[in-house]
């Protein structure tokens, strides 16, 4: 059977999405975002927002995350991308261009959480 007549898979920007916002949230001192309700902050974080595009094989990523105080923007955002690209590929097979890292708040650790330097 060739591979023409086995016929193709095709892994939605969803899924996709998805695996972009938790690879991000796994690199430490990074994040999701906190939560609003009608524009009044409530209890609790939401995961980090993505925004995804798959081009044939190529996957155009932007993610919005937080980032824990005081830790090195730079180098977290760094992370983030390097993080993003390995577990795309790894899971899907498809080559991840560009990573555009936000960072949409700086958060101090909550009570009894210490951020690792």
């Amino acid at each position: 059977m060739t591979s023409a007549e086995r016929g193709r898979t095709t892994i939605r920007e969803r899924s996709v999405a998805r695996i972009v916002a938790e690879a991000a949230q796994d690199v430490e001192a990074s994040g999701g975002l906190g939560r609003t309700l009608v524009g009044v902050p409530i209890p609790g974080r939401g995961p980090a927002r993505t925004e995804v595009r798959v081009h044939g094989d190529l996957v155009t990523a932007k993610v919005a995350l937080s980032v824990a105080y005081p830790m090195p923007v730079r180098a977290v955002a760094r992370e983030v991308r390097q993080r993003v690209r390995e577990r795309v590929a790894e899971l899907t097979g498809l080559t991840v261009g560009q990573v555009d890292v936000e960072v949409a708040e700086l958060g101090r650790p909550a009570t009894g959480e210490r951020t690792v330097l």
